[in-house]
Order: structure tokens, then sequence, then C-alpha cells
């Protein structure tokens, strides 16, 4: 049975690979497309939650970005930029639509009148912690057929296989091409 109308289930396309390349295997191909779904499918969630708060997806990573930047939660356009591997012309197309709807203030660095500093708002700051209740919530119900030993183990092979990908291609974490 497929998993859309439109997309085959992983069983169908990995039987369809296989007739058209002689060279795959099922088990990485299993792997590696079952890892791409859920991550198209994790995207598509979050990106309603947020929506459903009034935000952007592309306006979460920026919330998330001065938050992890640690408080006062302040950033310079071009640290945020490339924290999100954006163009600077994307991030302050982003950051004028975020200061006009109160989520963060771009103001002059009071030490060097040149430098903007950007800043999380209360309100910002309360969008962020929404978002991370939802998606606690999502998450959560996500992972409950696991155990914790079963969300232990996968954690740490997940993890090895990103530590895989930084090693070997460590400028892929930023965007090929930018969102807005």
């Amino acid at each position: 049975m497929s998993d859309s109308p439109e997309e085959p289930s992983l069983d169908e396309q990995i039987a369809a690979y296989q007739r058209e390349f002689d060279d795959l295997d099922p088990q990485v191909e299993k792997v590696v497309s079952a890892l791409g779904r859920l991550n198209r499918r994790m995207n598509v969630a979050y990106g309603r939650q947020v929506a459903d708060l009034g935000i952007s997806n592309t306006e979460w990573e920026v919330l998330k970005t001065l938050v992890l930047s640690g408080a006062p939660y302040r950033l310079g356009p071009g640290e945020l930029a490339k924290r999100l591997g954006l163009t600077p012309a994307a991030m302050t197309h982003r950051i004028d639509r975020m200061a006009g709807e109160g989520l963060v203030t771009r103001d002059r660095d009071e030490n060097n009148r040149v430098r903007v500093i950007v800043e999380l708002t209360d309100e910002g700051r309360t969008k962020w912690l929404e978002a991370m209740r939802m998606a606690s919530y999502f998450e959560e119900d996500l992972l409950q057929d696991l155990s914790g030993a079963e969300r232990g183990v996968l954690g740490e092979l997940l993890i090895r296989l990103l530590r895989r990908v930084e090693h070997e291609q460590p400028d892929a974490g930023g965007r090929l091409t930018d969102l807005d």
C-alpha cells in the first residue's frame, strides 16, 4: 500500500530502484529513503504548528538561533545569516519582516554605532516557547512506540550518521539556495 496516492511505498520505491539500478543495496536505500521521508513529514508537521502560532518556518529558525545564542538573545545580522546559511540580503528581508511583527528588534549597537544588533523580544520568546511545547508533544507522540532504550540506541545511531556527513561534507550545514 502506498504512503500517499502520488508516492509509492518504500518497498515499491526500492523495488523500482533495484529494477533500474543493479548495484543498489536495498538495506541502505531503505534506511536513507525512510530518513528522507520522515524528515519531510516532520518538516510539514512543524510548519503547520508554527503556522498555527502565526509565524513561518523561516521566522522560527531565526527565533531558535537567537535563543541558542544565549541570553540576552542578541546577534548581528551577519552572524544570523551565517548561522542560518543565508545571504545577507535574505537575512535583512527576514529581519525586516520579523521586526514589523514584533518578534525581534533591530537597533544600533551602543558601543559601535555602525553595527546593528538583532534582539529577541518578549513576543518572540513567547512564540518560541509555545512552538517548543507543541513540538515536544508531537515528538513524544512520534516516539511513543519506542522504549527508552530504543530511543537511546536510535539517537546514538542517528548521531553517528550525522557525524559521518558532517565529517565528509563539513560545508553541508547551510543551504544551497535561500528559502525566502
